[in-house]
């Protein structure tokens, strides 16, 4: 039986360069595809249902089934995703985003949007900063590979905060892992993300915060690949 595919995504104003160091690990074939509005899409309008296109054409290019892993944006793109298209998702690894997209957490987002486009060279530059204090070295470096594009967050913010991805984990019939960081200011919201799975486990990565399971990408590569086999294997 050949390898189930692997489709990662990436988080906001980052791309899809952010997996590099997961995806040169992997046994599974893999794809890292950039959402709208970020790296290779610079300047495209962002929104959840492009997004969502983005990586159904991903899987479609793999052989049209795959498992789908996605950190902060990637995890609310890929729970968007396994409810718009639950055939092409065979079982999804949702990292980093399990706050409901609301209240307090919405309004500082939309306030460091609307400082990001003010100033968006400047909002660059202190992203990439803190990216590198965050997850210095390869990591690091990996995620801001494909450039910056800070200027798109005010557009994320709107169209995550617009989505009920607790509803959307109820209506997917497949395999999910919900992955946090134990520091992770976006676990507020785990257990009732959590429950709403058919299938689901949570896993808490003592230690790290919101970036920090990019840390170890040999241990998220063997993590990966045993999700997919035992997705691939019913």
């Amino acid at each position: 039986m050949a390898d189930l595919p692997v489709v990662l995504v990436h988080g906001t104003r980052v791309s899809g360069s952010m997996w590099s160091p997961v995806r040169s690990l992997l046994r599974s074939p893999s794809a890292a595809p950039d959402l709208p509005g970020h790296g290779s899409r610079r300047g495209q309008p962002f929104d959840l249902d492009a997004a969502c296109d983005a990586v159904a054409e991903c899987i479609a290019g793999l052989g049209g089934r795959a498992l789908v892993g996605g950190l902060s944006l990637g995890g609310y793109v890929g729970i968007a995703t396994a409810a718009r298209h639950p055939s092409m998702v065979a079982g999804l690894v949702a990292m980093g985003c399990t706050a409901r997209p609301a209240g307090a957490l919405v309004h500082a987002y939309r306030l460091a949007g609307r400082l990001a486009v003010a100033n968006a060279a400047r909002a660059d530059r202190v992203s990439a900063y803190v990216i590198r204090r965050s997850l210095p070295g390869s990591a690091g470096e990996a995620m801001l590979a494909g450039g910056l594009s800070c200027e798109v967050v005010p557009s994320v913010v709107a169209a995550v905060a617009s989505e009920d991805p607790v509803a959307s984990l109820a209506g997917y019939p497949g395999r999910v892992w919900l992955v946090n960081g134990a520091r992770d200011h976006f676990r507020a919201d785990e257990r009732a993300f959590l429950r709403a799975c058919r299938n689901g486990s949570l896993i808490t990565i003592s230690g790290r915060g919101h970036l920090g399971v990019l840390a170890a990408p040999d241990r998220l590569a063997v993590f990966l690949d045993r999700a997919a086999a035992e997705v691939a294997a019913g």
